[in-house]
């Protein structure tokens, strides 16, 4: 980087890694620096006195701009019609919004949007450009609660509890304690093919959801959910593989689980391959100790391994004593 020039500043470290999230996402390298203590994420939002986002001299104008574009996107009202549905899911969320219109968004599939553009109902927008922001919201408050919850565990093992935790399968289960698919604006076509009932499609809209929680209430409405949706989640770090598993790798958390145990590593064996070579569906056993732990089939290799494991880890929970 050459000289640097300051383009942001605030009193607030998760403001400020937004921000810098925002400008890395379209290539523009930065760097944070504040008056207060070296270490962001130990100090609560507000303490560190002034934190300043700088870029490259050259990258500077291009900053600014997209940061006021930001700004202007959160400061905007629109006036959209807000559906009745839509409020239990409100008092489910724990927030009430100012502007009602942002959680219209949130819970917007591009699908629909496109549909709105066309003529059919309120133009609004997608949720794309909150899932981004959610995801940055989501990803600082989280490495945050497990900075205090774990102080004594090794960044590589925070670092495994963090991708686990804001992983597709456990923004999905999120999504469906909150009945967010039920509330989705979806096209005719996505909701017909089963997409309120999609991982991914409910996982973006509760990333989204995040993002409009940040802007009608700032990062205390944002960490006060994402904290409570957390929590429950945060005793499975004391077990080994399952925070593994919560991410959708079954093979490694079930290498976890025996490691634990002292038992051998398993032992994955191919036993069976049928059908045409383009729906191939091939079988999988998996072994410790001598011992079959379970069989499962998938489309691929790969596939059949991962839900072996997840078959082992579930047979190992219904034989451990007390359901432990």
């Amino acid at each position: 980087m050459g000289d640097p020039s300051v383009v942001f500043r605030t009193s607030s470290a998760l403001e400020a890694a937004i921000v810098r999230g925002l400008l890395d996402a379209h290539g523009i390298e930065t760097v944070v620096t504040s008056d207060g203590p070296q270490a962001l994420f130990p100090s609560p939002a507000g303490s560190l006195g002034e934190v300043r986002v700088a870029v490259a001299e050259d990258d500077a104008d291009d900053a600014r701009e997209l940061i006021e574009a930001y700004r202007a996107e959160r400061s905007t009202p629109r006036l959209v019609t807000w559906p009745d549905d839509l409020t239990p899911l409100e008092q489910r969320l724990g927030h009430r919004f100012k502007d009602r219109s942002l959680l219209v968004r949130a819970v917007t599939h591009r699908s629909r949007a496109h549909e709105d553009a066309a003529g059919d109902g309120d133009v609004i927008g997608d949720n794309e450009s909150l899932e981004f922001l959610g995801d940055a919201v989501l990803g600082l408050v989280t490495a945050d609660v497990l900075y205090r919850q774990f102080p004594l565990e090794s960044e590589g093992r925070k670092s495994k509890m963090k991708a686990a935790l804001v992983s597709e399968v456990s923004l999905a289960a999120i999504a469906e304690r909150l009945g967010l698919g039920e509330h989705l604006r979806l096209g005719r076509g996505e909701d017909r093919s089963g997409g309120r009932r999609k991982p991914a499609v409910i996982a973006d809209a509760c990333e989204a959801v995040i993002a409009a929680i940040y802007l009608d209430g700032g990062l205390e409405a944002a960490r006060t959910f994402i904290e409570r949706e957390l929590l429950p989640m945060l005793d499975a770090a004391r077990e080994p593989g399952r925070f593994t598993a919560m991410a959708g790798d079954f093979k490694s958390a079930l290498q976890e689980r025996l490691q634990a145990a002292n038992a051998p590593l398993p032992d994955y064996r191919l036993v069976g391959a049928e059908g045409p070579d383009h729906r191939k569906v091939f079988a999988v056993e998996v072994w410790s100790e001598g011992k079959l732990l379970a069989t499962a089939e998938g489309l691929s290799k790969k596939e059949a391994e991962q839900r072996a494991a997840r078959a082992a880890i579930d047979a190992l929970d219904d034989t451990a004593p007390n359901g432990e």
